[in-house]
């Protein structure tokens, strides 16, 4: 990483209450970053500098929380990012040159880490033309992946497992280049509880909080084990009471909330976890969920920090983690990439939010990688599992196919 440090001043000012509220997806454009739930968060534009992490979230955080310290100025800077789901995969996070934050209270704040051109106004630009042509490819076979489910339904009957996540991919390909903005307001209309993202090129509506840290507050919400939904308010409830009674998934989202536990209780001086999970309601799919909060024990983790020693939960990768992502490397025949890692952000105070970047695809112009997982545990059915694969894809193909 070049130093260029010195030669950086931040500066954080409120803007007029009297001024227009700031469309956060807009003010990102094609090329910026956003990360938005029920119309507040963040988006910014602009690189003032990159934070390089050569060993991954595995290795030294230290440079990211001295980066942002050594900044000048009366301003707060944030360092934002898409990792990858390897923690030990190199990585960055970028701090941008100008960011626009909007709290749920509706106040909104701009960031500078200048030198800074232009003001805290949208793009302009050319109104892109959209495409309208779309092929989709399935890169593994149904009955192949079906296979995988099978052998690892094998492997934890044999004891070697208690859950391994297993994902598939869906390519997609468009006549004309796919664009992000548009792809990010269908989502935020579709998904408005999610946590919408895009950072170069990774995009989605994430429905997972991996962890959120205000000053010593701190914050998760996994969730594991779904069912789809059928539209009818009636029927819904009661598929919401049988996902509830669920033996499978309830195990499922066990060892999901014990290894979150054992990792947060131990920096914290007092954590809830409640003793049984809630449904939370998607578009398509219930899934359990437990709102875990604590109070952090001082001198409290960053964000970062709390984001790297949670990950990977058993929501994402499996139980014993090590065995499970022996086991992810050998059969799950996908590079992730940053599918299923950590997407958020974190500020000079150490505060901020990660998300699991899952309900996601990776756009390159024409071309968009899709995303889906399953957690595979005791009494796992291939056919279902297939089924809840093609249930979550239809949460980002629903955003970015639009023939």
């Amino acid at each position: 990483m070049t130093d260029v440090r010195s030669s950086l001043r931040c500066t954080t000012v409120e803007l007029d209450p009297a001024d227009e509220r700031i469309d956060l997806v807009a003010f990102a454009g094609t090329d910026g970053f956003v990360f938005e739930q029920e119309g507040h968060g963040l988006a910014g534009r602009g690189e003032a500098m990159r934070v390089e992490l050569a060993a991954g979230l595995a290795g030294d955080l230290d440079v990211v929380a001295a980066t942002l310290a050594a900044i000048e100025g009366d301003g707060v800077p944030v360092a934002l990012g898409a990792l990858p789901f390897d923690r030990h995969e190199a990585c960055s996070l970028v701090v941008p040159s100008v960011v626009v934050r909007r709290d749920a209270d509706g106040r909104q704040w701009r960031t500078t880490v200048g030198p800074v051109e232009g003001d805290c106004g949208t793009q302009v630009a050319a109104t892109p033309v959209l495409p309208d042509g779309f092929s989709l490819t399935s890169p593994r076979s149904h009955p192949d992946w079906q296979r995988t489910i099978a052998d690892a339904v094998d492997e934890i009957a044999a004891g070697r497992l208690d859950k391994v996540v297993v994902a598939r991919e869906v390519l997609v390909e468009a006549n004309r280049p796919i664009v992000v903005p548009d792809v990010l307001e269908r989502l935020r209309a579709l998904y408005p509880a999610c946590v919408v993202f895009s950072v170069d090129g990774f995009l989605g509506a994430s429905p997972e909080l991996l962890v959120e840290r205000r000053g010593a507050a701190v914050r998760s919400h996994p969730l594991a084990g779904t069912f789809p939904r059928s539209g009818d308010p009636h029927a819904d409830a009661l598929l919401a009471a049988e996902l509830v009674a669920s033996v499978k998934d309830q195990r499922e989202h066990r060892f999901v909330i014990e290894e979150i536990d054992r990792v947060l209780r131990p920096l914290c001086a007092a954590l809830d976890v409640p003793s049984s999970p809630s449904i939370m309601q998607l578009r398509n799919v219930l899934h359990l969920g437990t709102e875990i909060a604590g109070t952090l024990i001082a001198p409290a983790p960053s964000a970062l920090a709390l984001a790297a020693a949670l990950h990977p939960t058993p929501a994402v990768a499996g139980t014993p983690t090590a065995d499970a992502l022996a086991w992810l490397a050998a059969h799950e025949g996908l590079e992730r990439g940053r599918y299923a890692g950590p997407v958020g952000w974190v500020d000079a105070a150490g505060d901020g939010m990660f998300a699991i970047g899952i309900r996601s695809a990776e756009v390159d112009g024409r071309r968009a990688r899709l995303f889906a997982g399953v957690g595979v545990v005791e009494g796992s059915d291939p056919r279902r599992e297939l089924v809840e694969t093609q249930l979550k894809l239809q949460a980002i193909l629903a955003a970015v196919v639009r023939p």
